[in-house]
């Protein structure tokens, strides 16, 4: 018997990772692949999954995929999981997903699960972890939140958006593994895009600011706040090295830690040249 629980995979071009993730999910009853016209063969390798497939057209500001899907899809089960594409759940996880989604009488409406960011060949054990997301909740009662009405030119997906969940949340025992960069140029080429939505964002702080005061778990809402308050400091890029090589003890990853902060500097610098040239452009 498979577990109650509808799976919701956001993908465009992702034939590389899709087959690890759909295997990761096999014991759910019920999986949605949510497309963007990919080109590569990926609808192909959802439906041999036994995954539906729906497509999704973006307008360019909102909804975002995640959203569109969580208002849109038909849904067979009350639980749901969003599960991107480069992520994959161990397999203790359908043990303990039948636990709560099996259960009538749950009091818990939404879960975080803690991520485990793989990077240049292994594990970051120190930088990027913790890292929680709420993924796992009752489809009725989550949505993303919208922390800007703008076209940011960063893709049709929610990134840095959390799910707001209306009732009681907790953490999931289960962590998943996440792929996001399988080499340098991946990296690069999505924090490009990132970066577009972050400099959206920082021009809209007051937004910023009340999404961190709605999520439901203390160390996510306090990284926001802390994100806030650093956008009015200077020197923020080697602020962002000291944050993850320092603080968050990326030195004892090594050299792969070493680069992985060094990146990070980068991309900050990207978000504060781009939310200056779009504050120029607005005086304009």
């Amino acid at each position: 018997m498979k577990v109650p629980v509808s799976i919701i995979i956001p993908i465009k071009n992702e034939a590389k990772n899709l087959p690890r993730a759909l295997a990761s999910v096999s014991w759910a009853n019920e999986v949605w692949v949510v497309d963007s016209e990919s080109t590569d063969g990926s609808q192909a390798i959802a439906e041999a999954a036994g995954a539906q497939v729906v497509q999704f057209a973006f307008n360019g500001t909102w909804p975002k995929k995640k959203n569109w899907a969580l208002e849109n899809l038909p849904f067979n089960n009350d639980w749901i999981f969003i599960l991107d594409a480069d992520e994959v759940l161990p397999a203790e996880a359908e043990m303990e997903f039948c636990e709560i989604v099996c259960d009538p009488g749950h009091k818990v409406d939404g879960y975080w699960i803690n991520r485990r960011f793989m990077f240049m060949g292994g594990w970051m054990k120190h930088a990027y972890y913790p890292n929680w997301n709420l993924r796992l909740f009752r489809h009725r009662l989550g949505r993303y939140e919208q922390l800007t009405e703008v076209a940011t030119e960063s893709g049709d997906n929610e990134v840095h958006e959390h799910v707001i969940v209306k009732g009681e949340t907790k953490q999931l025992k289960a962590e998943m593994d996440h792929y996001p960069f399988p080499d340098v140029s991946t990296f690069v080429e999505k924090h490009n895009r990132y970066s577009n939505w972050e400099a959206h964002v920082a021009l809209e702080s007051a937004v910023s600011q009340a999404g961190s005061d709605s999520l439901q778990h203390k160390a996510v809402g306090a990284r926001r706040r802390l994100k806030h308050f650093a956008q009015r400091l200077p020197f923020r890029p080697f602020m962002r090295f000291c944050f993850v090589y320092f603080f968050q003890r990326g030195f004892l990853d090594g050299r792969r830690g070493w680069y992985f902060a060094r990146l990070h500097a980068v991309y900050e610098f990207l978000c504060v040249a781009k939310a200056y040239e779009l504050r120029k452009r607005g005086e304009n």
